[in-house]
């Protein structure tokens, strides 16, 4: 296994620095995020630095952790251990003569990359914290205006969650109610895949190219191919074969849990850091942390690998 310290760096437009790999060597011909192998006795922060002043003649200040993901190439293994670097200085050159270039978020796709740098793709595009809007009570106004807030508040990436029991009609209410308000706030709307049933039949539900589905464990096993959806697909996972299934289906992030202990499952017995961390270093797409969140454990999610924290009580 080959240990890649990775730099995720954007300019003051929100553009990320990739960098063309030489035609001679592995994966040549292909762009990347930049940086490299770890040297014997170097540690992550001291990889990371050598190779960004080397590759690009820039100075890092702080950084937090993205994302890890492992590949196997057939005729090597990698972990790309991945950095999203918050402070820099210097004027990015191709110091060893290679092609830079400084790409909008939305347009990192269009590059062809070796992959394992495409995971990255996904990471980027994804905040740090996903709201499960699961309402207390069906009243639409007191639920628009939760939602409203948690959006102004910053959130970008909600689930709506409603109870079994909830009337269609309630249900259509409130979803395109969320809808309107997630599109004028930016955000993406998911809607999980139980309430996706109970609209299959009902085209008054209305859709946009924001919706996407989250699959509960049960569904998500059953698959033997991603949904076809404009928009993301995710899963809640509770154990390392629904993380390897969500990663084979191709899906854009899933959620595990419950990490901590929650008042809503009280009888679940929670996974920890410790064994959270150990699958999703294993996993080959963003994992959110679920149960006991809130955002004061968003630094500690980062340091054990998450993309960032769900929840919903910790959210709303």
């Amino acid at each position: 296994m080959i240990q890649v310290a990775v730099a995720v760096i954007e300019d003051a437009e929100a553009r990320v620095l990739l960098a063309k790999r030489p035609d001679h060597l592995h994966q040549g011909g292909l762009w990347e995020f930049p940086g490299g192998k770890l040297e014997p006795g170097e540690d992550l922060a001291q990889a990371l630095r050598r190779e960004i002043g080397e590759e690009l003649g820039l100075e890092l200040g702080a950084y937090r952790p993205l994302i890890q993901v492992r590949h196997d190439y057939g005729d090597r293994q990698v972990l790309l251990d991945v950095q999203q670097v918050l402070h820099w200085q210097g004027q990015a050159r191709g110091l060893e003569g290679q092609r830079l270039a400084w790409v909008a978020r939305e347009q990192l796709h269009l590059y062809p990359m070796p992959a394992a740098d495409r995971p990255i793709i996904q990471a980027l595009r994804l905040p740090g914290c996903y709201l499960i809007a699961s309402p207390e009570s069906l009243q639409i106004e007191p639920f628009a205006q939760r939602l409203q807030a948690a959006l102004q508040a910053g959130v970008r990436l909600v689930q709506l969650r409603l109870p079994p029991n909830c009337p269609a009609q309630t249900a259509v209410a409130l979803l395109q109610r969320a809808q309107r308000l997630c599109r004028s706030a930016g955000a993406r709307l998911l809607i999980n895949s139980r309430l996706a049933s109970q609209l299959a039949d009902m085209p008054a539900a209305g859709t946009n190219a924001a919706l996407g589905l989250h699959l509960n464990s049960a569904d998500l096993m059953a698959l033997d191919h991603r949904p076809s959806l404009a928009g993301p697909v995710a899963a809640s996972c509770h154990n390392p074969e629904q993380l390897a299934q969500a990663a084979q289906l191709g899906l854009d992030f899933a959620v595990l849990s419950p990490v901590l202990a929650t008042a809503s499952h009280p009888d679940a017995r929670p996974l920890g850091w410790e064994v959270f961390a150990r699958w999703v270093a294993e996993a080959r797409l963003p994992v959110y942390a679920l149960g006991g969140m809130n955002p004061g454990l968003l630094h500690q999610a980062w340091e054990q690998g998450a993309q960032g924290i769900a929840g919903i009580r910790g959210l709303w």
